[in-house]
């Protein structure tokens, strides 16, 4: 199991339109957990899980994409798409 795990914060005065678009996301097909941090509100991670490394580096590469559908959440960053971070993990032998 690999892990695509993408981290960013919204603007306050977008997140309305954010919670909304994501929902629509999540309503898609819920292929990703978002959580919210509770020490830094508007602080979201979102979890995707896949089999396999190639595919969590294709979510992450469509997740960072200019061209991507989920860019147009970058507005609504707080400084844009340079501060949407992805990074994939992948299991430690001995520790799952």
């Amino acid at each position: 199991m690999y892990i695509c795990f993408v981290e960013y914060r919204i603007d306050s005065e977008f997140e309305s339109e954010y919670r909304s678009w994501i929902s629509a996301r999540q309503a898609e097909g819920p292929s990703f957990r978002l959580y919210e941090g509770t020490d830094q509100p508007l602080l979201f991670v979102e979890i995707w899980e896949t089999e396999d490394e190639s595919t969590a580096d294709a979510i992450k590469k469509e997740r960072c994409s200019e061209r991507s559908s989920w860019h147009a959440m970058a507005d609504w960053v707080q400084g844009g798409a340079p501060k949407i971070h992805s990074w994939t993990f992948r299991p430690v032998n001995g520790c799952s």
